[in-house]
């Protein structure tokens, strides 16, 4: 993505006329439950009982089951596996806000203006519209012929958005400039190409699919020749263009994104119609790379859509296909064709495999059928079973690195070990190395004090040049060109430390404790309806009001934003009120903060509101009151009149007016 930051004036536009309550409506029904809230089923975790809260006024939700929360920004990043920048582009979107971008200064690409990206994005739904419409002309029988050829119906077509590009010169060109976008616009969108005679259409008498990104918005196209006049390659993608970068989009992701996250398993496949079988024969995490092999960038988005961190890696609960997925660590199956192009992907493959948490797998069909040709000969059953049959990557990558040498000899032996120690050295969890090091022995015929050695071996070379490699990287003087400017953007494929659990109410107070109830109910009505509060009643708390010191710590935010008269009179909105602490508010506040702005209070109407938050004041000011005097009457028993006589005289004094205080506060209720 390019480089370039969002304004902060247009984020918290975004944030404003993005409804809460509307964005997350499309994916959980909702009802009300009390005054400004709404509760449903969480989307982030299994539950039977609703405890995911959102407060459209406010813009912030919670999820009181698994602890997820945030404004409208983290939903749709977390619901829809987006960047933060993605999200509020595509929030932008929906709500009509114009984003500006500004230049970060770090040398890197600028970011496309955000009008132009939508004119991009426009032209290739446009084309896409065209494409499809095309499929349906008598000029597209070879392309229904060579879908229907591969077991593709016309609903297939459609669920994947297949197309059909005219063999005419300029026919999407001419389509394209009908709807207003200037030559300019196609030629940056990668949809024609520039010759001698001029512009024309880059796609001519090939089938078409689709390529989105995870919101579903179209960004280019894959493209298969279909005639034989046609001296161009086999398969034709879009080019780099300011919207579509090859190295980090999967085709199928839109389709395949909530299948991925929820069963923590992808399958990498290697072309479009692989993706399209795979999807209907049940294989709903099936997605392709596009025109390029699967490297650095995919894995990070498909790490970024998984949660393949190190924080939920480790346990698997279930390894087969047909058992709901993956465990905790989730995996990641490579599919290749049985031919030697496929199994060198496959070996390529394996040189990323270290940049994923999940465990990865090949499969590979040993009669050199592609995906694709195992559905049309054998059905949807046998290709969910090359799914099942995957074997782990280690193990495929030793296996073929055997195929080389003759195992019947001692040379061969040897050979076998000298490029197999290495890989079994590579391993990441050392609990694994000690078995496939055994199996190794077995594989070559070798004693297993022979392997291990040999595999120790491979592990302390590696790690000597990993230091080296790290010597050299933090030595100024080795450093080349652009090396500092890239430096502070880490190594995407290193494991990071696991991150420190959110903290949580339940957390941090027993969980009946009636002073801890009227504490966190008082603050959370601060935060949610500060407008139902008296404004006298509020300024008679002290600095010093809460008991548990997150919620103090919390208090002591709303204090510091000078602002909590200007909410409780109406002058500021809850939302901006409730903006402005979070502001003030760390890393370790903010989950708490929102949790509050969530928590569900004992009030169904407006009125019953206004009676808690009077009583709700009066409670935690009696509290407070009686807080101090505790303290005093201890501090008065440790004086002595006679020696201390005007300090004990200020204590006494400050008693007798906290006495005054309460009697005063309890005045109405006579």
């Amino acid at each position: 993505m390019a480089g370039g930051l969002i304004r902060r004036e247009d984020i918290q536009l975004v944030r404003e006329r993005s409804r809460l309550d509307e964005i997350v409506s499309e994916h959980v029904t909702l009802r009300t439950a009390g005054v400004g809230s709404m509760k449903g089923l969480c989307p982030f975790h299994d539950e039977k009982t609703p405890s995911f809260h959102i407060r459209p006024a406010l813009g912030h939700w919670h999820c009181f089951g698994c602890g997820e929360g945030g404004d409208v920004i983290a939903f749709v990043q977390k619901i829809s596996h987006l960047s933060f920048v993605e999200a509020v582009e595509y929030l932008a979107t929906k709500a009509g806000v114009t984003l500006r971008y500004e230049d970060t200064g770090s040398g890197g690409e600028r970011r496309t203006d955000f009008a132009s990206r939508q004119r991009l994005l426009e032209a290739h739904r446009v084309a896409e519209e065209f494409y499809r419409e095309q499929l349906a002309s008598p000029e597209a029988q070879t392309a229904r012929r060579f879908l229907g050829e591969r077991g593709f119906d016309r609903a297939a077509a459609e669920k994947f958005g297949v197309g059909f590009a005219p063999q005419g010169w300029d026919t999407l060109l001419r389509h394209l400039r009908g709807r207003g976008f200037t030559e300019k616009e196609l030629s940056v969108s990668g949809l024609v190409s520039q010759g001698q005679r001029g512009v024309y259409d880059r796609f001519r008498g090939r089938l078409t699919w689709p390529i989105r990104d995870v919101t579903g918005a179209t960004i280019g196209f894959g493209a298969r020749r279909l005639f034989e006049d046609d001296k161009g390659p086999k398969y034709l993608n879009t080019p780099e263009t300011p919207i579509y970068k090859k190295s980090q989009v999967l085709y199928g992701l839109d389709l395949a994104r909530r299948a991925i996250s929820t069963q923590r398993q992808v399958v990498v496949m290697e072309g479009y119609t692989d993706v399209m079988a795979a999807h209907l024969a049940g294989i709903e995490t099936a997605v392709a790379s596009c025109g390029t092999a699967f490297g650095g960038d995919h894995v990070t988005v498909v790490r970024r859509i998984m949660g393949d961190t190190a924080a939920t890696a480790g346990l698997r609960l279930g390894s087969g296909f047909g058992q709901g997925g993956a465990g905790l660590g989730g995996e990641v199956i490579f599919t290749f064709d049985g031919d030697e192009a496929g199994q060198k992907a496959a070996l390529k493959a394996f040189g990323e495999d270290q940049r994923f948490v999940a465990q990865t797998f090949v499969a590979v069909e040993p009669g050199g059928l592609d995906p694709c040709d195992v559905r049309i000969q054998r059905g949807d059953q046998a290709l969910r079973d090359l799914i099942d049959s995957r074997v782990p990557m280690f193990e495929f990558a030793i296996r073929a690195a055997l195929k080389h040498v003759d195992l019947d000899t001692a040379e061969g032996q040897v050979a076998g070990l000298r490029m197999a120690a290495p890989v079994v050295a590579q391993i990441r969890d050392k609990a694994l190395r000690p078995e496939y090091a055994r199996r190794l022995s077995g594989w070559l015929g070798m004693d297993e004090r022979t392997v291990g050695r040999a595999v120790q071996d491979a592990a302390k070379q590696a790690r000597h040049q990993a230091n080296e490699q790290q010597l050299h990287r933090h030595d100024p003087t080795a450093q080349q060109p652009g090396a500092a400017a890239s430096a502070h953007q880490g190594a995407a494929g290193e494991e990071q430390p696991p991150m420190e659990q959110a903290l949580r109410l339940r957390d941090i107070m027993p969980r009946r404790d009636p002073v801890g109830i009227v504490e966190m109910q008082s603050l959370a009505l601060m935060l949610q309806s500060p407008q139902v509060l008296d404004p006298v009643a509020v300024t008679l708390l002290p600095d010093e009001a809460f008991r548990t010191t997150a919620l103090q710590s919390i208090w002591d935010c709303i204090l510091a934003t000078a602002s909590l008269e200007d909410a409780v009179t109406g002058q500021l909105s809850p939302a901006r009120f409730l903006d402005a602490v979070m502001e003030i508010a760390g890393d370790t506040l903010r989950p708490l903060i929102v949790e509050l702005a969530s928590l569900e209070l004992p009030a169904r109407t407006e009125e019953q509101l206004v009676r808690l938050g009077a009583s709700l004041m009066t409670r935690l000011t009696e509290l407070s009151f009686t807080h101090e005097y505790s303290l005093l009457r201890h501090r008065l028993a440790r004086l002595d009149p006679r020696t201390d006589q005007e300090e004990y005289t200020k204590v006494m004094t400050r008693m007798s007016a906290i006495q005054e205080q309460r009697r005063a506060l309890h005045a109405d209720d006579l």
